[in-house]
C-alpha cells in the first residue's frame, strides 16, 4: 500500500503472494518464508519511516538467508539520493557526510549476520589447524565456507550450468524468469532515464514523482514544514512551483505528463530499487546458480506480484493473467509431490 499507493493493487498482489508457484517451500520448515517475512517486512518500515527498525528486519533476513545482504540495496539508494539532495540542491557538504555516514553504519549492520556465520565457521574449522590440513577455503583471502561448498561440491559458478542435460531445469525455471524478464523490459521502456541513470537523470515527468521513492516521514516533514508554506497561502510550495513549471511546458510535454499520472502504480517510479534489486537477483540465478532454485529464489520479490496483478487486471494481456494463474496453480501442486518426495522441484 505505501508504494504502490492503491488498496486493490496491494490487496491483488498479496493474493498472488499467498499462492506463488514456491507455496510449498512456504508451507514447510524451511527458510524462504523466514527470509520473505523479515526482507518484505523490513522494507515496508524502511518506506514507513521506521528505518532503525527496518535496518534490524533486513539483518535478520541475512540470518535467514545470505542473500538478505542484497537487502543493503535499499540503503544505498536512499543514501545515494540523500547525497545528491545535499550536495546539488541544499549545497551542505556537512549534511552529505552526515548522510554518508549514516548509510555506511546501517548497510554495515545488515552485513553483520552473513560476516558472523563466516567467522563462526572459519573459527571452528580453520582456527588452531596445521596449514597443511586445514580446507582449502581456509586458505583464500576471504575464506567463505558457504561459496566453497557451493562452487567444489555443487559446481555453482557463471556458466557452469548451462549444459544440455540441464536443459529440464531450465525450462522449469522458465515461467518465473520470464516474467522477470518481462517486467524490467517493461519498465525499461516506461523510465528508461531513470532506469538507466540511477535516478540522476530524469525529465520532468519523472521528477515529479522523484519524491515516491523517499520514506514517508521524510515526505511528510519536507511537505508540510513551516519552511515550505508561505504566509498567504496553505499549499505546499513545492507543488505550486510544478504546477508552475507544467504551465510553462509545451503542450506535448503536458500531454505527456498527462498519461504518466494517469499510468498503473505497478509500473511507478517508487519501484526503481525494486527493479534493480529483482534485475540483479535474476541474473545470479540464471548466469551462476542452479537456475531451478529460480523459482523460489525470486518468490519474496514483491515487483514479480504486482506485475502479475498489473497483467491480470490489464484489458490487453488479460489472457496472461490466466496463464499466471494456471502456473502458479500448477507449480503448487507439482512441488507438493515432488518436494515431500526429495525429487528435484527446486
Amino acid at each position: 500500500m505505501i508504494i504502490l499507493k492503491d488498496t486493490k493493487a496491494s490487496l491483488r498482489a498479496s493474493i498472488l503472494f499467498c499462492f506463488n508457484p514456491a507455496s510449498i517451500f512456504y508451507t514447510s520448515i524451511y527458510s524462504e518464508s523466514l527470509y520473505a517475512l523479515f526482507s518484505i517486512g523490513g522494507v515496508y518500515h524502511w518506506f514507513s519511516g521506521a528505518q532503525s527498525t527496518a535496518v534490524l528486519w533486513l539483518a535478520v533476513s541475512g540470518l535467514a538467508r545470505s542473500n538478505g545482504m542484497l537487502n543493503a540495496g535499499y540503503i544505498c539508494f536512499h543514501t545515494m539520493l540523500r547525497l545528491y539532495e545535499a550536495l546539488i540542491y541544499k549545497k551542505r557538504t556537512s549534511l552529505a557526510l552526515q548522510v554518508l555516514a549514516v548509510g555506511i553504519l546501517c548497510c554495515l549492520f545488515i552485513f553483520v549476520p552473513f560476516v558472523s556465520f563466516q567467522a563462526f565457521g572459519y573459527y571452528n574449522m580453520c582456527h588452531g589447524q596445521h596449514f597443511d590440513d586445514i580446507r582449502p577455503w581456509c586458505r583464500g583471502r576471504i575464506p567463505t565456507m558457504y561459496n566453497y561448498i557451493q562452487a567444489h561440491y555443487w559446481g555453482v559458478g557463471f556458466l557452469k550450468y548451462f549444459h544440455l542435460k540441464q536443459m529440464p531445469n531450465f525450462l522449469l525455471a522458465s515461467p518465473i524468469l520470464t516474467l522477470t524478464l518481462c517486467l524490467i523490459l517493461t519498465y525499461a521502456r516506461t523510465w528508461s532515464k531513470l532506469l538507466f541513470s540511477l535516478g540522476f537523470q530524469a525529465s520532468l515527468e519523472e521528477m515529479c514523482a522523484e519524491f515516491l521513492l523517499r520514506p514517508v516521514t521524510y515526505l511528510r516533514a519536507k511537505t508540510y514544514s513551516p519552511d515550505n508554506m508561505s504566509s498567504n497561502d496553505t499549499e505546499p510550495r513545492h507543488l505550486r512551483r510544478r504546477k508552475q513549471m507544467i504551465g510553462r511546458a509545451k503542450p506535448s510535454t503536458q500531454v505527456k505528463e498527462n498519461k504518466l499520472l494517469d499510468e498503473s502504480p505497478y509500473l511507478s517510479a517508487s519501484i526503481f530499487p525494486f527493479i534493480v534489486h529483482l534485475g540483479f537477483m535474476g541474473a545470479t540465478a540464471f548466469f551462476v546458480m542452479h537456475v531451478q532454485v529460480a523459482t523460489r529464489f525470486l518468490s519474496a520479490s514483491a515487483p514479480l506480484y504486482w506485475f502479475a496483478a498489473y497483467l491480470m487486471i490489464s484489458p490487453s494481456s488479460r489472457r496472461w493473467g490466466y496463464l499466471i494463474w494456471a502456473y502458479c496453480s500448477a507449480y503448487i501442486l507439482l512441488g507438493s509431490l515432488l518436494f515431500p518426495n526429495f525429487y528435484p522441484f527446486t
